[in-house]
């Protein structure tokens, strides 16, 4: 390859950073241009650490002939998979190496990776992986590298012309996937911290203070039974494993049915279902709740059966219009909801204790809910503690247990 020919593949990597354009797409392109060099490509790998809960990093791979794909590393050696930390990356990240050679053609001896091996078998003649670091000012928390491979399938692997031009090239493309990197973590934070429907307000700029739009929505408060007295009685691990497994029943109910969890407070969860023209939301609330219970039976059978400690949830569902937006101080936000309906949804979970009932709706949920009003039963009028008037509440008949 000339060196006229890698400048002007550097050019347009720099262009298409600038575009916008994805690991994926970049990769796809760059890997076509590099094979209409002279580049004798068989495979590459362009992977980047990231800052994720649950997700170590994340890897394009173009294979000639086939899709270009991303793929994410799981944070854990179980998730991962072993052979993962016997590769040339593993190598790579735990000690520090910055570059990578094997040309398989000239080796008679089995490599120590796997991978490669795997390889040659496809016919690979060379491999050669390489690291681009980022100065510690330019890190978001462990984002730190780019690594990647390049494998050939010519005769005798690489010329040196290729390896002198994919050198140059990969630090300019290591910053293109740095730029990409930071913007997926800013946008999993803002999910993971804040929920994807205020994350997304936030990173389009709705970050002013007082910046709120009145909604109506139904309004889920959710509160684990028991939980002071596991604070007291389990280890600081047990307790932090029992929430998470129960948060994770009631969570991930919420999102398959289409809400929003807004915020944790002690054991509670708050979330909203926004009510849009012509939407039963109603009866997306009352299947994430379906949906939650079943979880959390299913948990608690498996947490019986290794002798851990169980609970259940107590749950409001109410509906009512709400400021949805930022409030806070100056320089500390949040994004929530606030309103008289809010309040009132926290005081009707309070009396699923008295009512004996894991779920407590409102009459303004009741009669939205036309399409589930076979499943309600009404527990009377009660005086909410702080609502002026007497409020008549209701219960949700429960599915019957073959649903899970």
């Amino acid at each position: 390859m000339l060196d006229k020919t890698t400048i002007g593949i550097a050019e347009w990597i720099v262009a298409e950073g600038l575009r916008g354009a994805s690991e994926v797409e970049l990769l796809d392109a760059l890997c076509e241009k590099l094979v209409e060099a002279g580049v004798p490509l068989l495979r590459a790998n362009v992977a980047e650490e990231t800052l994720h809960p649950l997700i170590f990093g994340y890897a394009a791979i173009w294979e000639r002939g086939k899709k270009t794909v991303l793929e994410t590393w799981e944070r854990t050696v179980e998730d991962a998979g072993i052979e993962y930390y016997r590769s040339p990356f593993g190598d790579m990240i735990e000690h520090g190496l910055e570059k990578i050679r094997h040309r398989i053609f000239a080796e008679s001896a089995p490599t120590e990776y796997p991978l490669v091996e795997r390889l040659k078998d496809e016919g690979a003649t060379d491999y050669l992986a390489l690291r681009s670091n980022y100065s510690t000012h330019h890190r978001s928390g462990d984002q730190s590298w780019v690594l990647s491979s390049w494998t050939a399938d010519a005769e005798h692997g690489f010329g040196d012309e290729n390896v002198k031009a994919i050198e140059t090239l990969v630090p300019v493309l290591g910053l293109n996937y740095s730029a990409v990197g930071r913007n997926r973590i800013l946008e999993g934070l803002m999910h993971t911290y804040l929920g994807r429907d205020a994350g997304n307000r936030v990173l389009k700029d709705s970050i002013t203070r007082g910046t709120v739009e009145t909604i109506r929505a139904v309004l889920w408060y959710s509160d684990l039974t028991g939980s002071t007295r596991a604070s007291e009685e389990l280890s600081g691990e047990e307790l932090l494993d029992f929430l998470n497994d129960y948060f994770e029943c009631v969570v991930d109910s919420i999102h398959e049915w289409g809400g929003e969890v807004l915020k944790f407070v002690g054991d509670s969860v708050i979330a909203i279902f926004p009510l849009e023209e012509g939407s039963d939301i109603c009866s997306l609330a009352i299947s994430a709740s379906d949906a939650a219970m079943r979880r959390i039976a299913r948990l608690n059978k498996e947490r019986e059966s290794k002798n851990q400690r169980t609970t259940d949830i107590t749950l409001a569902l109410h509906t009512g219009e709400v400021m949805y937006g930022n409030i806070g101080s100056r320089d500390r936000l949040d994004f929530t909801v606030v309103g008289q309906a809010v309040n009132e949804v926290s005081r009707m979970e309070e009396m699923c204790r008295s009512l004996e009932q894991k779920v407590v709706v409102s009459a303004a949920f009741f009669e939205l809910a036309e399409r589930c009003a076979d499943r309600f039963v009404s527990l009377g009028r009660y005086a909410l503690r702080g609502v002026s008037d007497p409020r008549e509440l209701f219960t949700i008949v429960p599915q019957p247990p073959s649903g899970f």
